[in-house]
């Protein structure tokens, strides 16, 4: 499946240039203002949404200053012609700039042994890539990291504001995974309420 997309990817000329993107808009700016709000306290919202299960990732990049990246499990494939991927980041991270300088990213799906690799790049300020073996993916350059069950690489198509988070939308480039299931290495690490935890049929 991963091949006839990257055969897709190729026979419809996907961009493969790489160009630094516009990091605005600024932590400062709000797409939600203090009157909109609704009355809904920020620990109970959590709460709530930690009953929704997701994937995974670390998304990464590379820059002048070295390699980049970051933990994210808001992550989603959003068309498939074009093929295009998104993700959510905080405004106040510090990762993010470094990714739009570099104009593309790589997203690398986490398997469900990787669960101590995730927290590694959860961490803000640490060399997050101290001893994790990685490479350069085939066509941006960012950071595939090594083991991981999938990986995406992408350029930056679009960046939008969503209250405190930025929508960020990748074009993909480039993609691949390893072949296996649910029963070995190829099983996907989950995140639910606060733990992390692995798929069972």
């Amino acid at each position: 499946m991963a091949a006839t997309a990257v055969r897709y990817l190729r026979s419809v000329g996907a961009p493969t240039a790489t160009e630094p993107f516009d990091a605005l808009p600024r932590p400062d700016l709000r797409a939600v203002g203090d009157d909109e709000r609704l009355p809904v306290d920020p620990a109970e919202f959590r709460r709530v949404l930690g009953h929704f299960a997701s994937g995974v990732t670390v998304v990464t990049a590379h820059d002048e200053d070295g390699p980049a990246g970051f933990a994210c499990q808001s992550f989603a494939s959003l068309s498939l012609d074009p093929p295009l991927v998104a993700f959510m980041v905080a405004r106040t991270s510090t990762t993010w700039p470094r990714i739009a300088r570099a104009g593309s990213f790589c997203v690398n799906v986490l398997g469900a042994h990787q669960g101590e690799l995730c927290r590694g790049f959860a961490v803000s300020g640490a060399d997050k890539f101290a001893g994790v073996p990685h490479t350069g993916s085939p066509v941006t350059g960012s950071p595939l990291l090594a083991g991981v069950p999938a990986w995406i690489d992408c350029t930056i198509q679009a960046v939008h504001t969503g209250g405190d988070h930025l929508i960020v939308v990748g074009r993909v480039v480039e993609l691949g995974a390893a072949e296996g299931n649910a029963d070995d290495e190829g099983a996907p690490l989950l995140f639910h309420r606060g733990k992390f935890g692995r798929f069972s049929a």
